[in-house]
Parts: C-alpha cells; structure tokens; sequence
C-alpha cells in the first residue's frame, strides 16, 4: 500500500503569521513559539511575515485576504480567547474557527488553527509555553507537515 504523508522540513516556503493584538500578553509567547519551530525546522527568518489583527473575530478575514494575495505557502493564526461570565466567548470563539476553516478551504491553503480557547488565564499561561508546551509552535509544526503533504499529493 503506498502511503503519503508530509514531513517537517521546509527550507523554500513563505509563510505569514496572523496574530491578534488582544491579549498580546500570552498571543507574543504563541508568536514566539512559532517563529522559533519554524526557524528550527529550516525556515528562513526572512520568509516569515508578521501581519497583526486587532483580535481573534477579525483573524478569518486577515487569513481570507493573505490567502487571496498568493504570496504565500502557508498561514499560522494566533490568538487567545478566555471565557468570560457572558456567551461573547462563544461567538468570537465559534466564528473564529469557523472562519479560518473556510479560509483554507475556499483558498486551497494550509491554515494552522494556533488560537487558544481556554476557561481561565492560568490555562492560557500554561498552553503559551510553560505546563502545556507551546501551541504556537504546535501550529507551526501542523503548518509545516501540511504545505509538505500538500505538495506531494
């Protein structure tokens, strides 16, 4: 049985990174953590851009507009949304999901899904690179093995 799977090195991709203004406190740490994956893995400082949103509600329509320019080979979005005592958390939430979904699949590009929806801010501390590791660079190893995948099928 042949078998297709991607892998983790890419030395010749642009890559943007979407990140939200709110709650920058724990989305620079998510920034980070996926700027430092992907250097180590290959990729160039340089093919890397850094495109703010000002929060994670406006991240599908940043990622639908960087995906339409075709500049790049992949985008990692980040963000952080915490819940609160009201269902704004669920809608932003949702919708944010949602959007970055329809954004790969409308445009044909691999889209990293890097925005932590979590309960608590110790639960965001914790996945922005302490207990819990880094899900920015978690998402940045997605985006990696998916452009390679990508490319080969």
């Amino acid at each position: 049985m042949k078998t297709l799977e991607g892998d983790f090195t890419a030395t010749d991709v642009r890559i943007a990174l979407i990140a939200t203004r709110f709650n920058a406190f724990i989305v620079d740490s998510l920034v980070g953590g996926a700027r430092d994956t992907l250097c180590r893995h290959g990729v160039a400082d340089e093919s890397l851009t850094l495109i703010r949103a000002p929060g994670a509600w406006e991240l599908p329509l940043v990622a639908s507009r960087v995906a339409a320019t075709g500049d790049y080979d992949g985008i990692v979005a980040l963000g952080c949304v915490i819940r609160g005592g009201t269902p704004h958390f669920e809608y932003v939430a949702g919708e944010c999901a949602k959007g970055i979904g329809q954004a790969s699949t409308q445009h044909g590009l691999p889209i990293a899904f890097g925005v932590l929806t979590t309960d608590t801010i110790e639960q965001a501390i914790e996945r922005a690179g302490t207990k819990a590791g880094n899900k920015g660079g978690e998402a940045a190893m997605s985006l990696l093995e998916m452009i390679s995948l990508l490319r080969r099928l």
